[in-house]
């Protein structure tokens, strides 16, 4: 197992990348390899589960273990077959602008694997 933390800074505000993450909905917007989340839910809650699509139609399922709105902060797990990661995620105030970060814990090839796109994703987060 282990664990890899990416940051991406940049000019949308905190506000803004919070909501971005909240609704569920706005995912597929910034992360390339979200076509689509399944779940009765759209704002992002604790206990909420389904599945997220890739854009390559594998579905991945998912719980959110918790969310902290006035933080800007949550922490999910994702699963395919025997893979399983755990993934926080938080958005900071930086200059006019916000910081996101990911902590991911899982299997090491799969973090090194994942981590390109991940930092797409986090770079498309934080744009205006």
């Amino acid at each position: 197992m282990g664990r890899l933390t990416l940051h991406a800074t940049g000019p949308a505000g905190p506000e803004t990348v919070w909501q971005r993450y909240a609704c569920v909905d706005r995912w597929p917007a910034w992360s390339p390899q979200i076509k689509a989340v399944h779940t009765p839910d759209r704002q992002l809650t604790s206990g909420m589960s389904g599945t997220v699509e890739s854009a390559v139609g594998v579905r991945l399922a998912f719980t959110v273990e918790h969310v902290d709105h006035d933080r800007r902060a949550w922490t999910w797990r994702v699963r395919l077959g025997p893979i399983r990661l755990r993934l926080h995620h938080d958005v900071r105030t930086h200059g006019r602008g916000s910081t996101t970060g990911l902590t991911m814990e899982g299997p090491r090839p799969v973090l090194l694997a994942y981590a390109p796109l991940a930092r797409l994703a986090l770079r498309r987060l934080v744009r205006p």
